[in-house]
């Protein structure tokens, strides 16, 4: 499921190819993936432009000139394409298509994800839910120690838990508690106030530098592009079961907790 930095990526690329575009054709393939009809749908973005694109947690925000509020949340196996009409078509389904100039903008694998049309006022009660923002300005070391010292349980759990902080899923949960040489499934009220701050810190540097890598993503977002998902194979431990860590060449394991994979070292992450 794409996380933090593959939104982030996805709202870079969308910010610099769509924004106050026209909107001139939109295909609706798959009715469920919206909360209204697909007339409604077509009728509220003809014409429309996307003056802005935000990212809240693994949400994109779409706003429009008309007020309006296209709210994405891609889930598992969603991912988007942007190709331009004289172009080949994505081999994979689409559910949703938007035309902006020349260019179509793709949605694909939505049928566990969805693209709703909102209000403002509708947008931030769907979103009120989100934890704070990772990498927001206003995220400290002294916030976030309180933020997650106060909590109790499994770390893994606790880092993925939305309601908690917006953005973290499978993959960076694991990639963070690696950086931190902190076992996934540690106890947060075991973990001194070091190690704590310890987390704080590899957050930072995991989500940076796999938002600047183009995060994990499977396809590119255009053709040419070479950034999108390049981060996959800068992951030291999510899904390298089996391979040596790249710190002391243990191999890797996989197990699960509260139905979610789970990789770690067992050499250099220990259990508190």
């Amino acid at each position: 499921m794409p996380e933090l930095p593959e939104m982030e990526n996805y709202r870079r690329l969308l910010t610099q190819t769509i924004v106050n575009i026209p909107i001139t054709n939109v295909v609706v393939n798959r009715e469920k993936s919206l909360n209204v009809t697909m007339e409604q749908f077509t009728e509220a973005l003809m014409g429309s432009r996307v003056i802005f694109v935000e990212r809240r947690g693994k949400h994109l925000v779409f706003h429009l000139n008309n007020g309006g509020r296209l709210l994405l949340h891609l889930m598992l196996g969603g991912m988007l394409y942007l190709g331009r009409k004289d172009e080949e078509r994505p081999s994979r389904s689409t559910q949703v298509e938007i035309t902006f100039g020349d260019q179509i903008l793709y949605f694909i694998g939505l049928r566990l994800g969805y693209l709703h049309f909102l209000t403002a006022r509708e947008t931030d009660e769907a979103l009120k839910h989100l934890g704070p923002e990772l990498m927001d300005r206003r995220m400290n070391k002294a916030r976030f120690v309180e933020l997650i010292g106060k909590r109790r349980g499994a770390l893994k759990s606790t880092m993925v838990n939305q309601q908690v902080m917006a953005g973290i899923g499978n993959c960076y949960a694991d990639e963070i508690a690696f950086d931190a040489r902190i076992h996934p499934l540690s106890k947060i009220q075991d973990l001194s106030a070091e190690a704590l701050e310890q987390l704080y810190d590899s957050t930072v540097k995991v989500m940076t530098e796999a938002t600047d890598g183009g995060g994990y993503m499977e396809m590119p977002f255009q053709a040419g592009d070479a950034l999108t998902g390049s981060y996959n194979d800068r992951c030291k431990v999510y899904d390298r079961e089996g391979e040596p860590c790249v710190r002391c060449g243990t191999p890797i394991i996989k197990t699960e907790h509260t139905g979610r994979k789970v990789f770690f070292c067992p050499n250099c992450q220990h259990e508190t």
